[in-house]
């Protein structure tokens, strides 16, 4: 098992205490060593407690103590990709509503994340529920490679669905992780250190007392996040988990799927659907992208014979000087009101940029969506 001591380091050189603290977590849990999680548990108590601006005085002495118990702790293999679920031309219509699902098909390994975008009313929450067994397809086939008869009943064990809308739960938000992890067989010692590991990894510690009219919409979202976990799923399947997180809680969920994923404790397959296609696209191993209920795009389905090159752009400068800056004949603008966007069969974009600097074209926002499914929009 590898466990990240030199990423750990730099993220503390660095100041990055926050992510340093939640994959020392991870990479502690990763042993399997009783002792060493409930010390990574006091150390993150110990830094939470400090209100992430006061470090404790002994906050690196202790990280430096931590990352040699990982040197030393017993290692064993690396996480291995395993089949996970294959879904083969999959269809389904509704009778009311005019709606129906095209042939849609993707296959997903444990530690890859599958990202499903596009707007709503799409056909994003229809695919999601079909492959969490929630609606029964009505054309093509699907396979869970890991269950050898995958009835109803075992399906809902091996895959976890979140919806967009987190049902309502009552009781305190840490009574509820207990009851979780008792439900999967978690009992005892390890019982109440699973739940302050959780506690502690989505940042619940101090809503842990709380009940479900006490907490915001998105730590809602990280409650059922920390919830399933307990139940170590192997399939977990997220409906537009950013729609209720502000910007800065987007990038953190986003960063821990992408090592929730490869843990060694459970590695898992995870589907997400949302609307934030740039920030989905960089944790995404792979994207599809719906529209209409049909697979416009798929990541790796399809090679583009040509590429056009494509950039978004806003500045205070006019589209007179900006055709003048990158010649008028060698790239097309659409201005929606907000950015331009510039596409060019023959200038890829650094050249692009480097034609704007040179003619000091201001710079208020630059993204390359060449290989984005922004491009579909």
């Amino acid at each position: 098992m590898h466990t990240p001591i030199n990423e750990i380091r730099s993220f503390l050189d660095h100041d990055d205490h926050s992510l340093a603290v939640r994959r020392m977590l991870d990479a502690c849990l990763d042993t399997r060593d009783a002792v060493l999680i409930e010390e990574a548990i006091a150390w993150s108590k110990a830094y939470h407690a400090g209100g992430k601006e006061h470090l404790p005085a002994n906050f690196h002495a202790q990280a430096e103590q931590l990352l040699s118990k990982l040197a030393r702790a017993s290692t064993g293999t690396d996480h291995v990709p395993q089949p996970l679920i294959s879904a083969a031309n999959i269809t389904k219509s509704y009778v009311k509503g005019n709606f129906s699902l095209s042939p849609i098909s993707l296959q997903l390994n444990t530690g890859d994340i599958v990202g499903v975008v596009g707007e709503n009313g799409n056909g994003k929450t229809t695919l999601l529920r079909c492959l969490a067994g929630q609606l029964a397809i009505d054309g093509g086939e699907m396979q869970y490679h890991l269950l050898r008869q995958p009835d109803y009943y075992e399906i809902k064990h091996h895959v976890a669905f979140i919806p967009q809308r987190i049902p309502k739960w009552y009781g305190l938000l840490k009574d509820n992780l207990h009851f979780a992890a008792s439900m999967a067989g978690v009992t005892g010692d390890e019982n109440h250190r699973m739940v302050a590991f959780m506690l502690e990894r989505l940042d619940l510690a101090s809503y842990a007392h709380l009940t479900w009219s006490q907490i915001s919409s998105g730590y809602r979202t990280r409650f059922e996040i920390a919830r399933i976990l307990l139940q170590k799923p192997r399939l977990l399947i997220l409906d537009e988990p950013l729609a209720n997180l502000d910007i800065n809680a987007q990038q953190t969920i986003l960063t821990d799927l992408r090592y929730i994923a490869k843990s060694a404790h459970n590695p898992m397959g995870i589907i997400l659907s949302s609307q934030q296609l740039h920030e989905v696209e960089k944790i995404a191993d792979s994207v599809l992208f719906i529209k209409n209920g049909a697979c416009v795009y798929q990541t790796g389905a399809e090679q583009e014979a040509t590429i056009t090159y494509i950039m978004e752009l806003e500045t205070t400068a006019d589209r007179t000087a900006v055709l003048a800056a990158l010649g008028e004949n060698e790239v097309t603008l659409h201005f929606n009101g907000g950015f331009y966007t510039i596409r060019s069969a023959d200038m890829p974009v650094q050249e692009m940029i480097r034609k704007l600097v040179t003619a000091n074209i201001p710079v208020t926002y630059l993204r390359e969506i060449t290989h984005s499914t922004k491009r579909f929009f």
